[in-house]
């Protein structure tokens, strides 16, 4: 089995795919900037014991995280519970893809693990879009990761609405039908809404403007996806697992099982 970590600077993705490439379990955990090394094994003890899978099977594992400072502590946890230590997405780890960026430590290690799963798995070109603290839009031709856009996301603009209004509640977010908001709440929802996903359809147009061919697929992961998407113009896929399959095949990518297949 393979174990997939993804650590976002909200939540951290723990996911077990077993030897075929199924999703064993997929769980989500608050991402705790005062981690320490026992309380991480102690997670990830109990999210296996809860899911009834088995440490001892885990033959490997590849770490995502945008957060450095807990990167270590799951390093040194992992390589503690399973014996080895994990990959970890940075340079020098074999994508297949092009990556035409100025500085490849400046690229998110969670945008790398999600166009390389957008690029096997989906028609390309293509653009993959992660909905999280940012919300990223990644142009993928046939071979290479041409560019990106990044913007804020949906839970910044919530909590910045809130924090500077003085007479704003804080919401969460909610499908509205209409955007003639009739109280202050639906019409928050509805200005968020609307609001984001012109600017993903605008950027979207942009984004194959640029590139000069239009996108075959668009693919979108993360938080608020589903309501966010509903409301688009453009056609945009949904795949709530696709960064950690895109951990699962740069685990295959850079293993010797995988150069031996």
């Amino acid at each position: 089995m393979v174990l997939a970590i993804d650590v976002g600077n909200i939540s951290t993705t723990i996911a077990l795919f077993t030897e075929k490439g199924a999703l064993f379990f997929r769980a989500l955990l608050d991402t705790d900037q005062k981690m320490t090394d026992d309380r991480c094994a102690i997670d990830l003890l109990g999210i296996f014991q809860l899911y009834q899978a088995e440490m001892h099977l885990v033959k490997g594992a590849i770490l995502s995280s945008v957060v450095p400072p807990i990167t270590r502590i799951y390093v040194d946890t992992l390589t503690r519970l399973i014996g080895k230590k994990p990959l970890v997405v940075g340079p020098g780890l074999k994508t297949g893809l092009n990556i035409k960026s100025e500085g490849h430590n400046q690229l998110g290690s969670d945008i790398v693990a999600s166009c390389v799963a957008v690029s096997a798995l989906y028609k390309t070109p293509a653009i993959a879009i992660n909905s999280r603290t940012a919300v990223t839009f990644s142009y993928l031709s046939d071979t290479a990761l041409e560019g990106c856009a990044i913007m804020p996301g949906v839970v910044i603009a919530l909590e910045a609405l809130s924090r500077n209004g003085a007479q704003l509640p804080q919401i969460s977010m909610e499908s509205v039908d209409t955007p003639l908001g009739r109280n202050t709440v639906d019409s928050m929802r509805a200005g968020l809404l609307y609001g984001y996903s012109g600017a993903f359809d605008r950027i979207i147009e942009q984004l194959e403007q640029a590139a000069g061919t239009p996108a075959a697929t668009v693919v979108a992961t993360g938080s608020y996806a589903p309501e966010l998407y509903s409301h688009c113009r453009r056609e945009i896929k949904y795949d709530r697992d696709l960064l950690v399959k895109g951990l699962y095949l740069l685990y295959l990518k850079n293993t010797e099982h995988f150069r031996k297949g």
